[in-house]
């Protein structure tokens, strides 16, 4: 297969990966820089930099991986309902007399029960 065409259909998994590992790799910097000084005015500039833009590229890859998923359901949902169409356009074709089958009824609007003993 073709990387060219892989990254063309995976592009979004992809980039949330790289978005998720370019995260990681920031919070690791900022943490790596914060830890090297006690002072607190040391440390904010590192919180502030690598820290949110950590957090931030981290949710975004999260959102995007997320959507790609619920995509790739829509798509699966969209086939299923295309299958459905076909079968009853092809039972139609087929019989168009065909009627549902009808639930037994006991004379009352509740169903039927059994009794199982123990």
């Amino acid at each position: 297969m073709d990387v060219k065409t892989v990254v063309r259909a995976l592009w979004d998994r992809i980039g949330a990966g790289v978005l998720v590992g370019a995260g990681g790799v920031l919070l690791l910097l900022g943490w790596l820089g914060v830890s090297g000084t006690p002072y607190a005015e040391e440390q904010i500039p590192y919180v502030i930099s690598a820290g949110f833009t950590g957090l931030a590229l981290i949710g975004i890859g999260a959102t995007l991986w997320l959507s790609s998923d619920l995509r790739d359901e829509w798509h699966r949902l969209h086939a299923l309902e295309e299958g459905v169409r076909d079968l009853l356009a092809a039972d139609d074709a087929t019989d168009s007399t065909s009627e549902l089958p009808v639930a037994e009824s006991n004379g009352t609007s509740a169903p039927r029960r059994r009794s199982v003993n123990r």
